[in-house]
């Protein structure tokens, strides 16, 4: 959304339509893509994914393969869940009555964000980091992620305890938390504009959303995603962040056709291919700089392997595998499933028109002068 805003957190612009011309274009959308996905990727018929951690799969209505493999429109991640399991929950599926205590308590918090401002209590302090939104800009889901129709407490599903297994977590994520602290505060060195946490700099997606692993966050939940016989392509509503994928015809193929490894792009290197109804992606090197300020750091030697089944209509599931010697003492595993979003991926503005870099840096030359007494 154009304009200036506090430090450089950004917003989309989404043109709200009603719920029925969202319904009706989404449907257009996804029968349009099936009808030619149906020639153009023909294959075999729509399997039953395995359930995480031998349990089995809740029966799910067979998917058509031109179906199952068009992930065409516009899908979200929203939910309260998040990548690891809260010590407020000591299993990975939640019972019925957890789930609905959940849901009723973040419609409560929204209700309450929602209400009538009490001018009595006066302005927000600048100082006030909490204060950087209020909750119209909040769009975090309306309750746990649902994946077969369960609730889910964390998207990690290996290890057991839902906890990423770091080596060292301080150290794996002391950069990030650093970012984090100078977003928070304010204070920081500030040298010049290299300096700034990424989120400040509008690099990549502040909320990690691009991944590997693609995660959640507060808003800007939504994806667009793009399957061509020869492509598989991503596009983040968060930062606009694009990933595009080279589909191979087997997993030895893509997997041979890696950049090498002196170049470590943005986001990683990904290739794909198909395995059944399931795009497989893999994912190696990692830009350097983003392997420091993430909440799943992957080192040059790790790779990261995501897989995309649609289980049901309204059902897209996301399961990925962090394999990394450096950072973690095994490898890891995780799934949740994507939802149909109402409305389409509009202009997302991020520095344009926005003085906060300026500013931040003016900042610190201003400390700087007044700190060797000059002017």
């Amino acid at each position: 959304m154009g304009g200036v805003f506090e430090k450089s957190e950004c917003r989309s612009n989404r043109w709200r339509r009603t719920e029925a011309e969202e319904d009706d274009a989404m449907t257009r959308a996804t029968i349009s893509a099936a009808a030619m996905l149906a020639v153009l990727l023909a294959g075999p018929a729509f399997a039953q994914d395995q359930a995480p951690q031998g349990r089995a799969a809740a029966p799910q209505a067979a998917v058509h393969t031109a179906l199952a493999r068009d992930f065409g429109g516009v899908w979200t991640n929203a939910t309260v869940t998040r990548l690891e399991r809260p010590a407020t929950f000591s299993q990975l599926v939640v019972s019925t009555a957890q789930a609905e205590a959940v849901a009723k308590a973040t419609s409560a918090r929204l209700a309450a964000a929602n209400g009538v401002s009490d001018l009595s209590k006066g302005a927000f302090k600048d100082a006030d980091a909490t204060a950087g939104y209020n909750s119209y800009w909040i769009d975090s889901g309306d309750g746990l992620m649902r994946v077969r129709g369960e609730a889910r407490s964390s998207f990690i599903t290996s290890p057991a305890d839902g906890k990423m297994p770091f080596r060292n977590r301080a150290k794996s994520l002391a950069l990030m938390n650093r970012d984090g602290v100078e977003y928070q505060s304010g204070k920081g060195a500030y040298a010049g504009p290299e300096d700034l946490p990424l989120r400040e700099r509008c690099l990549i997606s502040q909320s990690d959303a691009g991944g590997p692993v693609m995660l959640n966050a507060i808003y800007n939940n939504n994806y667009s995603f793009f399957v061509t016989p020869g492509y598989f392509v991503i596009d983040l509503e968060m930062n606009h962040d694009v990933r595009v994928a080279p589909i191979f015809a087997s997993a030895e193929k893509a997997r041979a056709s890696h950049q090498p490894a002196v170049i470590r792009p943005w986001l990683g290197d990904t290739v794909a291919w198909w395995e059944g109804d399931t795009l497989v992606t893999e994912t190696k090197n990692v830009n350097p700089i983003q392997e420091g300020r993430t909440l799943t750091p992957v080192s040059a030697q790790g790779t990261v392997t995501e897989r995309f089944t649609r289980i049901a209509k309204n059902e897209l599931l996301y399961r990925f595998t962090v394999d990394d010697p450096v950072h973690y003492t095994q490898a890891w595993s995780g799934e949740y499933s994507f939802k149909p979003a109402k409305g389409q991926i509009y202009e997302y503005a991020c520095h344009e028109g926005n003085y906060a870099m300026e500013g931040i840096l003016r900042g610190a030359r201003l400390a700087e002068a007044a700190a060797k007494g000059g002017n």
